[in-house]
């Protein structure tokens, strides 16, 4: 299996597209700090102060422009709440173990 952080996000549309519980269960123990909440999955990240915060927040923005992906966020003063789902498929697709992928290697840097 290909590294999720090697892989990119393509375009993904209708039900053949999304992934079934087991797939995404799989994907899910890639992904640490990550859970699964209904069709999404989300994790909340902390920081020392609302600066790095809102810098994780601009390097999110990059990471989701370059994958075509985009998160729903709710920001804090110390926190950032980053939740994926494919709205095109109806629930979960790999682009968003992809996604939380990369936000997870941007935090190990």
């Amino acid at each position: 299996m290909t590294d999720l952080t090697q892989r990119h996000c393509r375009p993904r549309e209708g039900d053949d597209e999304r992934l079934r519980d087991g797939e995404a269960a799989t994907l899910l123990a890639q992904v640490p700090g990550w859970k699964r909440e209904g069709n999404a999955i989300e994790r909340e990240f902390g920081f020392k102060n609302y600066y790095e915060t809102l810098a994780f927040v601009n390097a999110l923005a990059w990471v989701a422009h370059r994958e075509d992906h985009h998160p729903d966020i709710q920001v804090g003063y110390k926190t950032c709440r980053v939740r994926y789902t494919t709205h095109s498929v109806g629930g979960l697709s790999e682009n968003d173990f992809i996604c939380a992928a990369k936000l997870n290697l941007l935090m190990a840097l």
